[in-house]
C-alpha cells in the first residue's frame, strides 16, 4: 500500500511538471540537414587544420571516416544482464515496462518507416525491410518487428539472452524464418556488414555502452544510405535522477537496482549532436512517460526523463571543396536558419 501511495504522489508531480515544462518538438528534416551540414563544416575545419601538418590525403577528411579506439562493450553491464537473462519473458517481472513500452515504440518505428518506404505488403506492411536490433536482449521488441513483416537480426553481447530469444521465437512458426540473433557485439557485427540495413534500433540500450562514438560510427557503417535509427533512452536530468533510479530502482523496484548509471544518461540535445557528427540528421524527438499505477507508458510533451529519437542516414555527403560555399547560402532569403 506504501507503494502504491509513493507511486501516485510521484507520477501526481511528474504529471505536472509535464504540462508545464512542453518540450516535445518536431524537427523538419530541411532544417536538420541545414544543421547537419554546419556542423559537419566545423569538424572538417578542426579536422583539416590538425590533420593538414601529419600529411593525411584529403580522402581521410570523410564524414564516415572518424578513428573510433574503443568498443561499444562494458563488461559491468554484461555482468549486470547476465543475472536476468532467463527473466526477458515475465510479463510481471524484472522487464514489464519494457514489454509495456512496445505499445510506443513498435508504432513508433512502423510509421516512421511507412512514411519513408510506403506499405509493402497488406499484412506486412514492412515486408522487404531489414532491421538491426541493438542489445535485443531476450527479443522482446524484435518479435513484434518481424510480425510487421520485416527481416529482424537481433544482436547481444549477452549469450544466454540471445539463447532465450532464439527459443522463444521458435514457439511461433511466422517469425522462424524472418527473425534471427546472434551473440556479438554492435562493432563486431559493422565488420561484417556494411550498407545491410534499413534501419537500426537500439531501445533502452545507449544508457547501457562503454562508447557512444563507437555505437554511432558502427550505426552509421551498417545502414543503408537514407537508412533510419531509432533510439529510445533517458534524459539527462534531476528528474530523470529522481523517478528513473531512486524511485524506479529503490522505491517502486519497477526495474532491479543498480541497473542504471545516471553518469550514462545522455541528453536529447548532446544525442542530437553527437548523431549529426557522425552523418545523420534528426527527424524526430518525443517525450514518454511511464505511469506505475497502470503499467502504461504514453506520450508525452516533455523529454524530462524518457525520450524516442528517429534519425536518418544522410544519402549523399557534401564536397569538401562545397562545403563553405553551401554553409554561406544557410543565410540568404529562403533558407532555414532558426533552430530553435
Amino acid at each position: 500500500m506504501y507503494s502504491k501511495k509513493l507511486a501516485r504522489l510521484a507520477f501526481g508531480v511528474l504529471t505536472e511538471y509535464t504540462v508545464s515544462c512542453p518540450l516535445t518538438r518536431s524537427v523538419s528534416s530541411r532544417v536538420n540537414a541545414a544543421r547537419s551540414l554546419c556542423s559537419w563544416t566545423l569538424c572538417l575545419h578542426h579536422r583539416q587544420k590538425n590533420q593538414l601538418s601529419e600529411g593525411f590525403s584529403r580522402r581521410l577528411i570523410r564524414l564516415n571516416v572518424r578513428t573510433v579506439s574503443q568498443t561499444t562493450l562494458d563488461p559491468a553491464e554484461v555482468r549486470k544482464f547476465q543475472a536476468m537473462a532467463s527473466k526477458w519473458w515475465d510479463l510481471q517481472g524484472d522487464f514489464a515496462a519494457l514489454h509495456s513500452m512496445n505499445d510506443l515504440r513498435v508504432p513508433f518505428i512502423r510509421d516512421n518507416l511507412l512514411n519513408m518506404h510506403g506499405i509493402r505488403q497488406l499484412g506486412k506492411p514492412l515486408a522487404g525491410l531489414r532491421i538491426l536490433d541493438v542489445g535485443c536482449g531476450g527479443g522482446v521488441l524484435s518479435e513484434p518487428l518481424g510480425r510487421l513483416g520485416t527481416d529482424v537480426l537481433g544482436i547481444d553481447p549477452v549469450e544466454d539472452s540471445v539463447r532465450t530469444a532464439e527459443l522463444h521465437s521458435s514457439y511461433d512458426p511466422d517469425l522462424r524464418e524472418r527473425v534471427r540473433y546472434q551473440a556479438c557485439t554492435l562493432e563486431e557485427l559493422a565488420e561484417e556488414e556494411a550498407e545491410g540495413f534499413h534501419a537500426v534500433v537500439a531501445s533502452e540500450v545507449v544508457e547501457h555502452l562503454a562508447d557512444l562514438d563507437a555505437f554511432a560510427s558502427c550505426c552509421q557503417q551498417v545502414l543503408k544510405p537514407g537508412g533510419s535509427l531509432f533510439i529510445t533512452t533517458i534524459n539527462k536530468t534531476n528528474l530523470s535522477y529522481v523517478f528513473g533510479i531512486v524511485a524506479a530502482e529503490q522505491l517502486l523496484r519497477i526495474v532491479p537496482s543498480g541497473t542504471h548509471d545516471w553518469e550514462k544518461f545522455i541528453s536529447p540535445e548532446d544525442l542530437e549532436r553527437l548523431l549529426e557528427s557522425f552523418g545523420f540528421y534528426v527527424e524526430a524527438i518525443r517525450g514518454m512517460m511511464y505511469n506505475p499505477l497502470t503499467g502504461a507508458w504514453s506520450w508525452q510533451q516533455n523529454t524530462a526523463i524518457n525520450y524516442a529519437l528517429h534519425a536518418i542516414k544522410c544519402k549523399e555527403e557534401p564536397q569538401p571543396g562545397q562545403v563553405w560555399a553551401e554553409s554561406e547560402n544557410l543565410d540568404k532569403p529562403g533558407r532555414a536558419t532558426n533552430y530553435s
